[in-house]
């Protein structure tokens, strides 16, 4: 007598009744494809996040770089460095100054009275500035462990 394993197997599988044809994808496979969907788009929006976070800093340097050289002008032509709210709009073009990228909030000043100097910083989101603050006066706080990217007067 000769047992055909594969007919038991066969038997053993399809059960009393024989199966309807399969048409579609069980709850349990649409949920774990809903949770690996889930998990890769909180992957991807973290990451865009601090690309942003990382993309509106290096705004901020430039900002802060096209400061200093807009007030290193401006010495330039008048022997001192803006004193006021009047000579820092007239430092730059149309008058316009610069504000944050993310907030439109003016850049913080701090201009000497007699303009001998200054420092303008701003705050990075990402925490790794060059200052801890924008001090007092024209003078910056300098700091490897800072949250402000500052720049003060060349002269």
């Amino acid at each position: 007598m000769t047992i055909d394993v594969r007919s038991i197997i066969h038997h053993l599988r399809s059960g009393p009744w024989p199966r309807a044809k399969s048409r579609g994808f069980t709850l349990i496979e649409l949920l774990v494809v809903i949770a690996i969907i889930g998990i890769l788009a909180s992957i991807v929006l973290a990451s865009f996040s601090t690309a942003q976070k990382q993309a509106r800093d290096a705004s901020r340097r430039q900002i802060i770089s096209n400061v200093q050289t807009a007030f290193e002008q401006y010495y330039a032509e008048k022997n001192l460095y803006p004193e006021n709210a009047t000579q820092i709009s007239d430092a730059f073009q149309n008058g316009v100054q610069p504000t944050d990228p993310k907030t439109s909030t003016p850049l913080i000043w701090n201009v000497s009275p007699t303009g001998a100097g200054y420092c303008v910083c701003a705050t990075l989101e990402s925490g790794t500035g060059n200052a801890t603050s924008p001090g007092a006066s024209s003078t910056c706080s300098w700091s490897n462990t800072g949250t402000y990217y500052c720049a003060q007067n060349k002269q």
